[in-house]
This record gives structure tokens, C-alpha cells and sequence, in this order.
């Protein structure tokens, strides 16, 4: 079965930035929607971004402005340049998509493993 392999997170002081990368573990048929979700400790999993395969985006109130999500089609990979980085945003970081993995495959739900993102002086 096919995997979501996040990679970028890390340790920053506020103010800064980090990218994070988000791709299947190999080939797959098509992606439709990608999205950014976080956790926080205590904290229900919440929405950060979402972005389709045409490009429109969705963002949370707290993100806008500061983070930005992308997409490579023809790498199948997502992105999210997160700048101006707050101590709120400290969360484990989640990658989901919805995916056809063959042909014909139905559509599927796919999460990450998960990438933490803590933002500290």
C-alpha cells in the first residue's frame, strides 16, 4: 500500500520559516485533493491548508497571510512554506490526500506518518 512521506520539520526561533514536503512512497495513478493538518499537544487535529489538483487553496484563519501551500503535479509532491513562524504553530504536522493508486483503484484516504514542527526561542 502506498504511503505519504512528509519531510521538513524541525526546531525554529519565531519569526522564521520552514518547508515542509509531502509525496506518495511511489508511483501512483492520480491525486486529487492534498491537504495540511496539524495537532498540537492537548489539541484535536485541525485543518492548516488544502490545495486541489486545478490549484485553488483553503487555508485556516490562523495561517493566512503567513503560510503557503503548493503543489508539483508532475511529482505528485505538496508543499507548505510556513513563514513568520509563532510558538502557536508548534504542532506535529500531518499530510493527507485523497489518491487513485492504480488505474483502477477506487479513491482513497492517505495520511502521513506525521512531521513535528516546534517554534521556540
Amino acid at each position: 500500500q502506498v504511503q505519504l512521506v512528509e519531510s521538513g520539520g524541525g526546531l525554529m526561533q519565531p519569526g522564521g520559516s520552514l518547508r515542509l514536503s509531502c509525496a506518495p512512497s511511489r508511483m501512483i495513478f492520480s491525486i486529487n485533493v492534498m491537504g495540511w493538518y496539524r495537532q498540537a499537544p492537548g489539541k484535536q487535529r485541525e485543518l492548516v491548508a488544502t490545495i486541489v489538483s486545478g490549484g485553488s487553496t483553503n487555508y485556516a484563519d490562523s495561517v493566512k497571510g503567513r503560510f503557503t501551500i503548493s503543489r508539483d503535479n508532475a511529482k505528485n509532491t505538496m508543499y507548505l512554506q510556513m513563514n513568520s513562524l509563532q510558538a502557536e504553530d508548534t504542532a506535529v504536522y500531518y499530510c493527507n490526500a485523497n489518491l487513485r493508486e492504480r488505474f483502477n483503484s477506487p479513491w482513497r484516504n492517505y495520511w502521513g506518518q506525521g512531521t513535528q514542527v516546534t517554534v521556540s526561542s
